[in-house]
């Protein structure tokens, strides 16, 4: 039983095919510079990569090219479409609306829709995917999985924010979180690998790639996060700044004339380590910088460890407690350098990292030393997956 799992892009369109039957993913690929008389699909199967160039004008015929070379004879993986049991779509913003994945109808669309102001710039691409298989696949079942939907478990004195009470009835502003795929299915594989009831155990995972996000997870479900009302609160990312205090926005639209579009621009595009550092918003790359003298480079990399572990320890008092600190994405996976450096900063809880085991990259396993009383695990993420299962749960 086979699952395609959608990411739609303003011009973009990854996918994954899953085998249900061995959670193996069988094909991937990724439809670039949709609508331009340029875009190209990179398509993997079978250990090999094929590049397509294909004019595309819209995400209807980016799909309809995928799925000729899904079931095409050299390039494919199944013999006809009726092999797919469903389609997933990752869904960034389900607001209140949804607090769990669900089947897409008509009704469900219009929901979707309806919280595209809280993500203007991932829910209406979302939609983009959705109405384009509508049409080329009419029959076929498509489950929505969201990112903020994990978090909706999280209680309401951790979710408003101190502004008047009036703009969260009227208008949503509220805490929503983000990664929740990721979260999830790490916190569940880091169980599985403890062979502990995940029930039994306090977590925080962090998320750390170009977005980052640490997550709080007690009995199995998000009690704090770090991302809020957008993707761009919390700690600082690649290029997004993370919190604030929120008067050096109106300090700096005065002070330079700023446009709230060009604020944002500078928030989400200009800030973070990318900010800070001058050189990249690529942690390998600011590595290099630091350990070859670079002043700015090195205090963007404190910066950036400070704050993930001043989260983690936000995190422990929301849990009353802390059992295992989990590392994914980019930077989680494959960073010793930053596991390190953030774990330093809690040893007074206990946490000890082992050097030589710090050494993994993108692959599983403990990190923490015999006597840390907190376990520390690098674990690489998969959403593709994580939306496969909730895809195939609600088909059947």
């Amino acid at each position: 039983m086979k699952i395609l799992v959608l990411n739609s892009g303003s011009s973009s369109l990854k996918y994954q095919v899953i085998d249900m039957d061995t959670e193996e993913m069988i094909a991937k690929g990724n439809f670039e510079r949709i609508g331009q008389s340029n875009s190209f699909l990179t398509h993997k199967v079978h250990g090999q990569k094929h590049k397509f160039e294909h004019t595309a004008k819209n995400h209807e015929q980016a799909i309809e090219f995928v799925l000729n070379r899904l079931t095409n004879d050299h390039y494919g993986i199944m013999k006809s479409l009726n092999e797919l049991a469903g389609i997933g779509h990752r869904v960034v913003h389900g607001g209140e609306k949804f607090n769990k994945s669900v089947l897409i109808t008509d009704e469900v669309l219009e929901g979707i829709k309806e919280c595209s102001d809280l993500a203007p710039l991932h829910n209406p691409t979302a939609i983009l995917g959705i109405n384009a298989c509508k049409k080329i696949v009419p029959n076929l079942k498509m489950v929505a999985v969201f990112d903020t939907a994990f978090h909706q478990t999280i209680s309401k004195e951790k979710y408003i924010y101190p502004i008047p009470y009036k703009y969260y009835k009227e208008y949503g502003v509220r805490k929503y979180g983000f990664h929740g795929t990721s979260h999830q299915y790490v916190a569940n594989r880091v169980a599985e690998i403890m062979n502990r009831d995940i029930k039994e155990l306090k977590i925080v995972n962090c998320h750390l790639g170009q977005g980052c996000s640490v997550c709080a997870i007690k009995d199995g479900k998000s009690v704090e996060t770090s991302m809020g009302l957008t993707p761009m609160g919390g700690i600082p990312m690649g290029s997004r700044s993370g919190d604030l205090d929120p008067s050096i926005v109106t300090y700096l639209m005065e002070k330079q004339n700023l446009t709230p579009d060009d604020i944002n621009n500078i928030l989400n595009k200009e800030s973070g380590v990318y900010g800070i550092s001058r050189v990249s918003v690529d942690m390998r790359d600011i590595e290099v910088e630091a350990a070859a003298g670079g002043t700015h480079a090195k205090l963007a990399m404190d910066v950036f460890h400070y704050s993930i572990a001043a989260y983690i320890v936000k995190c422990a008092v929301a849990m009353e407690g802390l059992d295992v600190i989990t590392f994914t994405a980019g930077v989680g996976e494959k960073g010793p350098i930053s596991r390190k450096a953030i774990c330093e900063y809690l040893e007074f809880f206990g946490v000890k990292i082992d050097d030589e085991k710090n050494k993994i990259r993108a692959e599983e396993g403990e990190i923490s030393a015999s006597d840390s009383k907190v376990k520390v695990y690098t674990i690489p993420t998969n959403e593709e997956l994580m939306i496969a299962r909730e895809t195939l749960r609600l088909v059947k």
